[in-house]
């Protein structure tokens, strides 16, 4: 599809300001997903974010969408064609916790949904997340959200979010993710006020990875932004950071499950299956370059800083290479996580590991219990406590 057809955006909210409820409405109107098959918070899929209801990790999908043909009611002008849009959206966390998994997702697009609550108004996290896209150049797009709720206080939000935004408050749109109201006159003008996406080279392939999964059959996949060119199966291909080379065994799209497809263009959003091995060289920012013609390699993501800290040991020193193999996997996807080797007299060899706050370390600490099987016993220390807690 040309490129100009081709919209890329995220969500970005404080938490519990109902993100996935309006991702899942979005996916109704565009008949992404059936209405038989939809469930609440469709594109959380891990059992922990179901189990909590809060988003952990970022999830792309992609939308197909006619617009005449789902907005004919509307007020409104005509779009400058009637052709089928490609609407990527990246679904991101609303918890500081998470808050570079939405960094790493708004570099991935040129558009953000700036969603607020209308019972509760602006809160810490919005301007946190305007402050970032507004950094990296993203066109916002401020929506009021709950407008069906009793306790909706649209007008004062308004002001608050024109306060924050600058915005002239006639931008500012209105939607109830629980109802539906509104969501495809915010489809349209996502269309209409995000840019497509432009590309410096026709045929000189090019995407920056921003986030990994994992497979024991597969190796790493790469959840990647193609920048330029087009990069399709039997691709050879090499990483910029560690020149590690590679044959694309799959390319392909999320919608939001894996949909293989023949090639991925400029502007475009998906997967490559890499059959990589290899964990611990995965790096998010890293670019994918073709072997034959590389071009420079993409500016990649800052590590974010780490502010609680654990010293971890597997209960049996037996386990500590299952343990080391589990953290790089699980550094693939979560990349704020750190950790280095270290060991302790009383409690053999383990690993320091850095989180970005004590939601995390929880997360992180059941994560590698469930994904992984392990038992394991741990010191935490922030700048305020230590403590020790066997587990």
């Amino acid at each position: 599809m040309d490129a100009k057809n081709i919209r890329n955006f995220s969500i970005i909210a404080h938490i519990d300001h109902g993100k996935s409820t309006l991702a899942d409405r979005m996916l109704e109107i565009t008949g992404t997903v059936e209405k038989r098959k939809m469930k609440e918070q469709m594109l959380d899929s891990m059992e922990l974010e179901r189990e909590r209801g809060i988003t952990i990790k970022m999830q792309p999908v992609r939308m197909l969408w006619h617009p005449q043909s789902q907005i004919s009611n509307l007020k409104s002008k005509k779009l400058e064609n009637s052709n089928q849009y490609i609407l990527n959206l990246i679904d991101t966390p609303g918890h500081i916790d998470f808050g570079y998994e939405v960094s790493r997702a708004l570099k991935a697009v040129e558009g953000a949904v700036l969603l607020v609550d209308a019972t509760q108004g602006v809160q810490a996290q919005t301007i946190a997340n305007v402050e970032t896209a507004k950094g990296l150049g993203l066109k916002v797009i401020p929506v009021i959200n709950k407008i069906d709720s009793p306790l909706a206080r649209v007008e004062e939000t308004k002001k608050e979010i024109v306060e924050i935004i600058g915005c002239d408050e006639n931008e500012i749109l209105a939607v109830s993710g629980k109802t539906g109201e509104g969501v495809s006159h915010l489809l349209e003008e996502i269309i209409r006020r995000v840019p497509a996406p432009k590309f410096e080279y026709d045929n000189r392939p090019r995407a920056l990875i921003f986030d990994f999964e994992y497979s024991e059959h597969q190796g790493m996949i790469v959840y990647v932004r193609v920048t330029d060119g087009m990069i399709k199966k039997g691709d050879e291909l090499i990483l910029g950071v560690s020149k590690e080379k590679f044959v694309a065994s799959e390319t392909g799209t999320f919608s939001p499950q894996k949909n293989s497809c023949a090639t991925l263009s400029a502007g475009e959003i998906g997967y490559i299956i890499t059959n990589i091995k290899k964990a611990s060289i995965g790096t998010v920012g890293d670019s994918i370059l073709s072997l034959k013609d590389s071009l420079p390699p993409l500016g990649g993501y800052m590590q974010p800083k780490p502010v609680v800290w654990a010293s971890i040991y597997p209960e049996s020193q037996d386990e500590l290479d299952k343990f080391r193999q589990s953290l790089e996997r699980l550094k693939l996807s979560d990349s704020s996580l750190s950790y280095e080797e270290e060991s302790s007299g009383a409690l053999g060899r383990g690993f320091r590991c850095g989180f970005l706050g004590m939601l995390h370390m929880e997360i992180i600490m059941e994560r590698l219990k469930r994904e992984f099987g392990l038992k394991l016993k741990w010191k935490c220390q922030t700048a305020k406590q230590k403590k020790f807690i066997p587990r």
